[in-house]
């Protein structure tokens, strides 16, 4: 792949993947922390301003890219070959003459064992050698996957895996502050860095529900009978990939260091009482 220009010929900043939680977090974050235009790039343009682009044809990718200093990269959730959206991407990046790509990885990518952290190991190394400027965010799981527990809108949660496996969750908004921080901030300061983002404690989903005050019934179910309830609908790799993950976090949990983020938060990370407290109750 031929090299980006030594300087950026673009000025916007853009987020890959605007329309999920992930790319509107970090969107919000961009516009509370800077007045740099910022283009959401979406599969399906839904509102006044959309980038409609195809990641997996790279449809659009250039032009949406095209007077960008910055880029933000969230794959979809699960993606059965994401190092191939991710190569797509990295090319249109170069012809668009975008001089920084922020890519949204995983704390552990190099884990055999979870095919999904496998591809975004897959997705590192590529973008190490591909000649643009890179920053690389790992962040750990999200406190906000136990959204309907932290606002109490549950009161019973099949988990499939066992509920005191150690976990650092880590708080959407703060991935999405660190993640604005560095897009901002550009490549004169985070060019080749690779940040682990954890949060601020080793909790278990039991003790997340603990903690969050909710009086909740845990029952630990086999994957099977999770998939059954809960994933029926899901395409047949996303349940092999879902299922291999659940084995993992069953025996080893899934933590990661908080320092790098508060660091760059430049604060504390939130802790699973903060984002109770943040939350309306239902």
């Amino acid at each position: 792949m031929s090299t980006t220009a030594t300087f950026s010929r673009g000025t916007d900043l853009a987020v890959i993947g605007a329309a999920g939680k992930t790319g509107t977090a970090v969107i919000a974050a961009l516009e509370t922390a800077d007045t740099t235009p910022v283009r959401r790039v979406v599969h399906t343009a839904r509102q006044a301003g959309d980038r409609a682009v195809d990641l997996e044809t790279g449809a659009g990718l250039v032009d949406a890219l095209s007077g960008c200093r910055g880029v933000y990269f969230i794959a979809p959730n699960m993606h059965p070959d994401e190092p191939a959206l991710f190569e797509r991407f990295l090319a249109a990046v170069a012809e668009a003459g975008v001089d920084h790509v922020v890519y949204h990885s995983v704390a552990w990518p190099y884990t055999p064992a979870m095919p999904h952290h496998l591809d975004k190991a897959r997705c590192e190394d590529i973008l190490h050698a591909s000649g643009v400027r890179w920053t690389v965010l790992q962040p750990c799981a999200y406190t906000e996957n136990f959204a309907s527990v932290l606002d109490g809108s549950v009161d019973a949660l099949d988990v499939p895996y066992d509920p005191d496996a150690s976990f650092s969750f880590v708080a959407l908004s703060d991935v999405a502050t660190v993640a604005a921080r560095v897009l901002v901030e550009g490549t004169d300061i985070h060019h080749g860095a690779t940040y682990e983002l954890g949060g601020p404690d080793s909790v278990s989903v039991r003790q997340l529900c603990a903690v969050a005050g909710r009086s909740v019934e845990i029952e630990q179910v086999s994957v099977p009978v999770w998939m059954e309830r809960h994933g029926r609908d899901l395409p047949a790799d996303t349940r092999e990939r879902l299922a291999a993950m659940f084995d993992f976090y069953d025996d080893h949990g899934f933590v990661a260091g908080s320092a790098v983020t508060a660091a760059l938060l430049g604060r504390a990370p939130a802790r699973v009482a903060d984002l109770v407290s943040s939350m309306p109750r239902r």
